[in-house]
């Protein structure tokens, strides 16, 4: 996705007076924008030049909007993806596509507009930050005692850590390394890129492959998901996602 020239906002919904009245809405708030109205998820997926911000509606035949929306991002990491529909039971799908937000209709031109000025704050944030990785802060890692030897371990490649005989156990792809320590300690350090779901448990946001309530599932492991923490496990997961996007590193 180009964040040059004319900046372009898509609506896409089957319903031809849904699309009519958003555009409304966008011109109407943002008179500077290319408005682009798409009836179908394949439509905007064969779209030549793609949108900055698209307003996605969920059901539509074909191609729905959560599968057009899984597309999108794997095209365009920094596409800033809105849901506007009368479904509640698609939020938490929709923080799995990095979406900015999810208006559920009907909501208030207040509404619209402060989620549409976010949206515009965001493209902004994305057209000042450069694309790629963030440097030295990858590198940023904790040493610890191990077997003997002091080794630096990168924050980056510990996919989860977990307490086991009084020892903190940390697991990486290739290898797994442990060292008597607390795991509130690591936690502190690791910042928030990573959550605790549970007491004994520390996960890498990075490495999330599917969660739900009972339990994660990492690139390499499983751990369970305390039920409490669930709520505060999604929330997390989104701003991660967020930041990953508009630093630029996936």
């Amino acid at each position: 996705m180009e964040m040059e020239g004319k900046m372009r906002i898509a609506v896409c919904d089957d319903e031809e007076k849904v699309r009519e009245v958003l555009a409304e809405k966008i011109k109407r708030f943002c008179p500077e924008a290319e408005i682009l109205c798409y009836a179908s998820g394949e439509k905007l997926l064969l779209a030549e030049k793609a949108p900055d911000i698209v307003f996605l509606d969920i059901q539509m035949p074909g191609t729905d909007g959560m599968e057009t929306a899984g597309v999108l991002r794997k095209r365009h990491k920094r596409m800033i993806l809105i849901f506007v529909t009368a479904m509640e039971d698609y939020v938490f799908r929709a923080f799995d596509v990095g979406a900015f937000h999810y208006l559920v209709k009907p909501f208030s031109q207040q509404k619209f507009e402060a989620v549409l000025l976010g949206a515009l704050e965001q493209y902004r944030e994305f057209a000042q930050a450069p694309e790629g990785g963030r440097g030295q802060e990858e590198e940023k890692g904790i040493m610890i005692l191990s077997g003997g030897s002091h080794i630096k371990v990168c924050l980056q490649d510990i996919i989860y850590a977990e307490v086991f005989n009084r020892k903190v156990v940390i697991h990486k792809m290739a290898e797994d390394m442990e060292y008597y320590g607390k795991l509130s300690d690591l936690e502190k350090l690791a910042g928030e890129d990573f959550f605790r779901p549970h007491r004994s448990y520390l996960v890498n946001f990075r490495y999330v492959v599917k969660y739900d309530a009972a339990e994660i599932a990492l690139e390499k492991g499983t751990v369970p998901m305390a039920k409490k923490k669930y709520p505060s496990f999604v929330k997390s997961y989104l701003q991660y996602n967020r930041r990953t996007w508009s630093e630029g590193r996936i």
